[in-house]
């Protein structure tokens, strides 16, 4: 599928980063685009910005929804079908996704759960709903979007993140499983796993919001005390693989609210652009690569992890991904 024009595309989580991004560049190609997302205030962010954008004739609709619920997810889709005026769709960008439930120990199993649920649920709900509007088409694709947390089950190397991490190898398998299943039952079909490194989006700040503790500003004291005391229970070489500011211990209550606060902003800063991404992923989306690594940091840790797999979970693993990074 080398030109989107004329085509529609499903894209989830499409309020804020990549999503946001993928839905401008879909539009501005003459792309017809129903996108989702479950923070209202960010959709319509998006609506605005795109149909101040839109090329004239272009379909672009919003639909709130949770993709982690199953009867939000029929009701999107039926939603789909009725504003594009479809029965058919060309693209599902399953996009959507938050951080949370980092530990099996530690975090709340509720907390756990909706992490998982997002990650995972909402990619197989989602293709498992659409599947009938691309298989009425005479061209489809997925595009699912896992993490390089599912190359190495941690983030940053070292801290916690098992929900999202079970989240995104599930991902990787299920896109790699549909490549072989399209081929044999759908031809018409593809299916593409995107691994995005650093990405500057607002995942830590909707993480908060949808799986957390809300905004940290409004932090309740016994919140932050609770955390206080797992830091101080913990030896100082583990905050610092945790990434975690030992000055955090003595700070006020207010001082770790406005820490928490700055550092969820800081994270709009890392990495790539989302439209630098979202231009990487159209671009192999493109070329038919079942397999799309956003990010220099993305195949540095693709190679370190292939070429050492055996001291992937090593705590000074990063001198190999630094080792990738430089070549």
């Amino acid at each position: 599928m080398t030109d989107f024009a004329g085509r529609i595309a499903v894209v989830t989580g499409g309020g804020t980063g990549m999503g946001r991004a993928l839905v401008r560049r879909l539009v501005s190609e003459g792309c017809h685009v129903a996108a989702c997302d479950v923070v209202e205030e960010n959709l319509n962010e998006t609506a605005k910005i795109t149909v101040e954008e839109a090329p004239q004739g272009i379909r672009f609709t919003t639909h709130i929804c949770d993709v982690a619920n199953e009867d939000d997810v029929q009701r999107f889709a039926t939603e789909v079908a009725r504003d594009q005026k479809t029965k058919h769709i060309n693209l599902l960008f399953n996009n959507a996704g938050v951080g949370g439930g980092g530990s099996l120990v530690n975090a709340e199993r509720g907390e756990w759960e909706r992490a998982f649920n997002i990650n995972w649920n909402g990619v197989y709900l989602c293709t498992r709903t659409f599947l009938p509007l691309l298989l009425s088409s005479d061209e489809g694709h997925i595009i699912n979007t896992s993490s390089v947390n599912g190359f190495r089950a941690s983030l940053g190397g070292n801290i916690p993140h098992t929900a999202y991490s079970a989240a995104k190898f599930a991902v990787r398998g299920f896109t790699e499983a549909l490549i072989n299943d399209f081929r044999f039952n759908a031809p018409h079909l593809k299916a593409t796993v995107v691994m995005p490194g650093g990405v500057g989006t607002d995942i830590a700040r909707n993480t908060s919001r949808l799986v957390g503790e809300g905004d940290p500003a409004t932090w309740s004291d016994e919140v932050i005390d609770e955390m206080r005391n797992q830091w101080q229970q913990r030896p100082l070489e583990h905050l610092q693989a945790l990434n975690i500011n030992p000055a955090l211990i003595d700070m006020t209550n207010d001082e770790v609210r406005a820490y928490m606060a700055e550092r969820e902003d800081a994270y709009r800063n890392i990495g790539i652009t989302p439209d630098a991404a979202a231009d990487i992923i159209l671009s192999g989306v493109r070329k038919n690569y079942w397999r799309i690594l956003v990010g220099k940091d993305a195949e540095a840790l693709d190679r370190a992890v292939r070429k050492h797999p055996h001291q992937t979970y090593d705590l000074d693993f990063n001198k190999f991904v630094q080792a990738e990074w430089q070549d």
